[in-house]
This record gives structure tokens, sequence and C-alpha cells, in this order.
């Protein structure tokens, strides 16, 4: 896990992670998640980041249940390490992530997306601040620059842009 986040930055967000109001950004994308799967007829999901498990909690309270679900987030080693699925999600968790570790997490996101991705990144300041005074959006990178990151890994199928943010749906690349 080194590789994907620093030991000093994992206790700042599992320090994070004890705020009550923290990670709630997956309730919000539940629909689209839910539209995804049905859409291309995904039955299992790997939540990449999945803080508190509140994207599962909400799409069971809308009736949709996946098959399978594999949680995946450093703060909660309890749920195992990253595991593929049909579809594999990445909700408000990029622009979290330490600059110099990026990469090799978009990697490890490119070796798990074996069917199809929905990423949700913010562009801007997060409304939360980290123990040691910095923004917890520690990248805070437009459209273009994400893009730039992602199209050597995935083809987008599908983006939208929404106000301090955007989100993509992501093919596994063609060799």
């Amino acid at each position: 896990m080194s590789n994907l986040i620093s030991d000093d930055y994992l206790k700042l967000q599992q320090e994070l992670h004890k705020n009550p109001m923290y990670g709630f950004a997956s309730k919000r994308y539940a629909g689209l998640v839910h539209n995804v799967m049905v859409q291309h007829d995904l039955q299992s999901l790997s939540d990449y980041g999945a803080g508190k498990k509140r994207l599962y909690s909400t799409l069971v309270e809308m009736g949709l249940e996946p098959r399978d679900y594999y949680p995946y987030d450093p703060s909660f080693p309890e749920y195992g390490e990253a595991r593929p699925a049909d579809l594999l999600v990445c909700i408000d968790v990029l622009e979290h992530i330490e600059p110099e570790l990026l990469d090799n997490v978009l990697d490890d996101l490119q070796r798990l997306v074996i069917n199809t991705g929905l990423f949700t990144i913010h562009t801007g300041p997060a409304g939360k601040v980290l123990a040691d005074g910095r923004n917890a959006h520690l990248i805070q990178e437009g459209y273009d620059w994400w893009v730039e990151k992602l199209d050597k890994r995935f083809n987008i199928i599908e983006h939208t842009s929404e106000q301090n943010g955007f989100w993509v749906v992501l093919k596994p690349k063609e060799d």
C-alpha cells in the first residue's frame, strides 16, 4: 500500500474519517451509479475509496443491490485489497491523492477497470481541512489537466461537467 498512500497521509485521512460529516459525495452520485449499472447491465461493483460505504447503502435504499460489492479504502483496512468488478467507481477520491503518488493510483485504477469505470473529480478546494492545515483536496486542477492523465490509461466514453468538477465513464484502453 505504501506506493498508493504514505503512512503520514493515511493517518491524516483516518483522522478525517472520524468526522461524521466527511464522505457524503457517494450518496450524491448513487443515482448516476445506479443508471450506469442498469444501462450497461453490470452486476458487480468495486468502490475505490469507499469511505463509510455510503454508496452501497444508498444503492440498496434505491432498490439496487449489486451481486458483488467490493469496498476498498486504505483508511479502512478491514475492507481488504481493491478488487476488479464490472463497474469500478472512484467518487470524490482522486483530488485527495498525494500528488507525487497520483500516477501510482491511476495505474492501480487502470489495472482494476476491466469493463467500465465511473470517476467523479472535484477541481476546486474542499470544505474540509486536514489536521496539518492543508485543504483536503491536495490536487486542485482543471478538467483538461485531468483528462490528459486519464486519457493515457482509459477511453473516456462519456463526460459531464458540473459546478467545481466533472464525472467520466471510462473503458479500458484497447491494446
